[in-house]
């Protein structure tokens, strides 16, 4: 088992660096010059082949992105012309807008969308898990049609739509909840999952389908394999073969969806962050890509790809727990 998480963790490494790399050449090799969009249109040629000078985007593209690397493991000094900011590692550089430094902008939003992911991950387990067994386990039935029609129609409706829906129904006309607003889980936890309830509901109500969809299908598949009839020839109990068996057999694929699902709410989180006003990284990717802010757009995207890599990680590990011919390979 050690072996496999060490080559899980190295692949991810590998991800991670080349992730880096086309990142970096994608959007510092496209047409324009970072120069003027950090100087600004009033800036003359002297201004602007001074601030190319301090931004180092003078030198040539290998060396930029050897500082880039430094930067994210050892942090990196800029002169701004009148002092210089040391930048902790990991830096991702100073924003053209304001030189506030790109770690911090992450880190005031990543909790934001952090929580949005997590919690919603959670809820819809629990939705589409549960809904996907009752499926099964009634399957023809009134309940099992009743399920699979609103699964189907969760699946085809736009989270900005049942995200208005909610807004309108509970804040503005039955007036249960408050307009979202983020609260940090550190100050009051009671607000924080309060504020967050519609945003976690609106995310579940779409990804909870596919749970559904596939955990029903897959404890059907399991119910009818031969050692399940051979278990029920012996009298064992119908519930003990759901729990043990069916449910066990329908986590891994389970498991792998929801890592990339996780990884996916992380770069995928505009329209909710927007739609319920919540200072995320998704608000902060879509201001840095209308202001062509290259940092923080570099910084958000490897933060995102870390995300996704890391959740891969843990669902690789859960994988090997639930099926242990899995760390044999």
């Amino acid at each position: 088992m050690t072996g496999y998480v060490l080559r899980r963790i190295g692949g991810a490494l590998f991800v991670l660096l080349a992730l880096s790399v086309l990142v970096y050449a994608f959007f510092y090799l496209a047409p324009g010059d970072p120069a003027k969009l950090a100087c600004g249109p009033r800036c003359d040629p002297r201004q602007i082949a001074q601030v190319r000078e301090q931004l180092g985007v003078d030198e040539p593209v290998y060396v930029q992105y050897w500082h880039f690397l430094q930067g994210l493991f050892v942090g990196h000094d800029y002169s701004t012309g009148t002092a210089v900011l040391h930048c902790d590692a990991p830096c991702f550089g100073l924003s053209y807008q304001n030189d506030q430094q790109v770690t911090e902008l992450i880190t005031q939003r990543l909790p934001v969308t952090a929580s949005l992911a997590f919690g919603a991950m959670v809820l819809w387990l629990l939705l589409g898990v549960g809904s996907g067994l009752i499926s099964a386990l009634r399957r023809g039935g009134i309940t099992d049609r009743v399920l699979t029609s609103l699964t189907l129609a969760g699946t085809a409706t736009p989270v900005f739509v049942i995200g208005l829906l909610l807004l309108m129904l509970f804040c503005a006309y039955l007036q249960w909840l408050p307009f979202p607003s983020y609260v940090p889980l550190t100050e009051d936890p009671e607000q924080w999952a309060w504020n967050l309830l519609l945003p976690w509901t609106a995310l579940a109500l779409i990804e909870s389908a596919k749970y559904a969809r596939l955990t029903r299908s897959a404890v059907l598949e399991t119910l009818a394999e031969d050692h399940i009839r051979t278990f029920r020839a012996y009298g064992v109990r119908e519930r003990s073969l759901v729990g043990r068996h069916a449910l066990r057999g329908a986590l891994p694929p389970v498991i792998a969806l929801s890592a990339l699902d996780l990884g996916t709410i992380f770069g995928n989180a505009v329209l909710t962050e927007t739609l319920f006003g919540l200072p995320g990284l998704g608000q902060l990717l879509v201001h840095s890509v209308r202001v062509i802010d290259l940092p923080v757009i570099v910084g958000v995207v490897l933060v995102t790809g870390a995300a996704v890599a890391l959740a891969n990680i843990v669902a690789d590990i859960l994988y090997a727990v639930t099926d242990r011919r899995v760390a044999l390979t």
